[in-house]
């Protein structure tokens, strides 16, 4: 079986984030994954969190927009973690939302190029080397990291995988992941990088019940942002993709598209169903090359929703 990760909601109230990493951590996940998304809270604080109040789950931060930060600071971050958890953090760096980016005056003018030189540097820090590129000059890590922390790029687009596959340790491909979209996102990485061990981390909207309508009827509005136009690589190359297009054409809006997407594609575009379905899922995500599957609780009772999901570890 593949690792089984979990991920934090990004709006899990303060007061529950540590029982709910606690929790995941007793239920025998892998992984616990936490989000940084403008504007709820910083990456590396809930890393610190997480890390501090548990004992081995792996904590992966997933992800930060590289653009955000000046890479020096993202190594010092990262390898602060390192130095104190060894071998329990798994950092992601993306490009980030471009509506948030241009938000906060971020966006770069070459977003492939501003993630190529983060992933890059932040990667020779870790490793203990100096940068010394035009930007940094003669840069290095005073303390030095001795279990290096796996650096995954969190990317979608046919070129940003090929960039993932040259500069980063792993990929995270963000939900809906399907073995379709995972067989073709591994050939823009290049068989090479594959071959040498590049993790792929899948993400997945995810609800069990032993009754898989009530299980689908959890997962439906998390499906509801599918049909926009940034989902369309997940989608492409899907057995249905006419079929899902034309469905979301005709409906009125997102919510209509939700409750109208047919039992067999819900099926598909997520881990849904009874706990032995949800299991033969994530072994069929593993089999076609995931490394970690992380399941993203569905609804909006976030404990309840983790404690089902415990089924399947």
């Amino acid at each position: 079986m593949t690792d089984i990760g979990v991920m934090a909601p990004r709006d899990l109230a303060a007061g529950d984030f540590v029982a709910y990493v606690r929790r995941a951590e007793e239920l025998g996940f892998a992984e616990v994954w936490l989000v940084e998304d403008c504007f709820f809270r910083g990456g590396f604080a809930q890393a610190g969190v997480a890390l501090a109040a548990t004992e081995r789950i792996r904590v992966g931060i997933g992800i930060v927009p590289a653009v955000l930060r000046n890479p020096a600071l993202t190594a010092m971050e990262t390898a602060a973690l390192a130095q104190f958890f060894p071998g329990r953090l798994v950092l992601g760096v993306g490009h980030g939302m471009p509506g948030w980016m241009r938000q906060v005056g971020a966006y770069p003018a070459s977003p492939l190029g501003a993630l190529e030189e983060h992933l890059r540097t932040v990667r020779a820090l870790l490793r203990g080397e100096t940068v010394d590129d035009g930007r940094l000059s003669a840069v290095r890590l005073d303390l030095p990291v001795e279990v290096v922390p796996p650096v995954l790029a969190g990317v979608r687009g046919p070129k940003s995988l090929a960039l993932s596959g040259r500069e980063a340790d792993g990929t995270v491909l963000a939900e809906p992941v399907t073995e379709e979209y995972l067989a073709v996102a591994r050939g823009h990485i290049g068989a090479a990088a594959v071959a040498d061990g590049h993790r792929v981390v899948a993400y997945n909207v995810a609800a069990v019940d032993e009754d898989p309508r009530v299980a689908r009827d959890a997962v439906r509005p998390a499906l509801a942002w599918i049909g926009e136009p940034d989902w369309a690589p997940h989608l492409a190359p899907l057995p249905f993709a006419a079929e899902f297009a034309a469905l979301r054409a005709r409906s009125a809006d997102r919510e209509a598209f939700a409750r109208a997407l047919p039992d067999a594609w819900v099926d598909r575009l997520a881990v849904v169903g009874t706990p032995g379905a949800a299991r033969e899922r994530i072994a069929a995500l593993h089999a076609a090359g995931a490394g970690s599957v992380v399941l993203i609780p569905a609804g909006s009772d976030a404990p309840a929703a983790l404690e089902a999901l415990g089924a399947v570890c």
